[in-house]
């Protein structure tokens, strides 16, 4: 169930190899790594089940569309399994929900096949706009929704996914991310509904869920 990230623009190959040597040894879903560490990534894990699911847009998601598309395309390119994509917060927020979702679409369609998971940015919404953003990205075709970049004002909460999977129920899936550091957090999140989650202290989760 998680994601095991590394998204520091200051991070170093030998960060990444950690990063992905972990994934291996615990058996994580993916690496979440900025778009530039993919083929890398996919050279270093090749023959491994782990997946590689690179960032589109991130983290503020201001970029335009045709961007993102083409953002996307490489990543796939380049090896990745499934994709994290950040929305137009501010397009969201003014209002423009069609917008949001053609450039959902143009990216899922882009991308056939591939898992899409859409960020939020929770902490910069309010309950109506988290509620249209998770209805854009269900009808937009998108396997996931996703609560934070981890680099915004606010982490996953609880409250948040709740809303969240009342939304979408088992339409689509639910990632919790940002500021999920111990298990009794990340358990919790699951408990609330999430089905994938986004960290980068899986090692640790897991190893304190060893120790219990």
């Amino acid at each position: 169930m998680i994601d095991h990230a590394q998204l520091k623009a200051s991070a170093t190959q030998v960060d990444i190899d950690q990063l992905c040597q972990q994934a291996i040894d615990f058996g994580f879903r993916n690496v979440c790594v900025n778009p530039a560490w993919t083929t890398y990534c996919s050279k270093r894990l090749d023959g491994t089940p782990v997946g590689i699911c690179p960032v589109v847009g991130f983290p503020l998601g201001a970029n335009t569309a045709r961007i993102k598309v083409e953002e996307a395309r490489e990543a796939v390119k380049n090896g990745a399994a499934e994709l994290d994509i950040v929305i137009n917060i501010g397009a969201l927020r003014s209002g423009f929900t069609e917008f949001v979702e053609r450039e959902i679409a143009a990216v899922v369609q882009a991308v056939r096949g591939v898992p899409v998971k859409v960020i939020l940015e929770t902490g910069d919404l309010d309950d109506d706009q988290k509620v249209k953003g998770c209805i854009a990205a269900a009808d937009a075709g998108a396997a996931f929704v996703k609560t934070s970049t981890g680099y915004g004002r606010t982490g996953a909460s609880l409250e948040d996914i709740a809303l969240m999977h009342r939304t979408v129920g088992d339409r689509m899936g639910i990632k919790a991310a940002g500021g999920i550091r111990s298990f009794s957090t990340a358990y919790a999140m699951i408990e609330a509904g999430a089905t994938r989650l986004g960290t980068s202290a899986g090692a640790r989760i897991l190893d304190e869920l060893d120790a219990a």
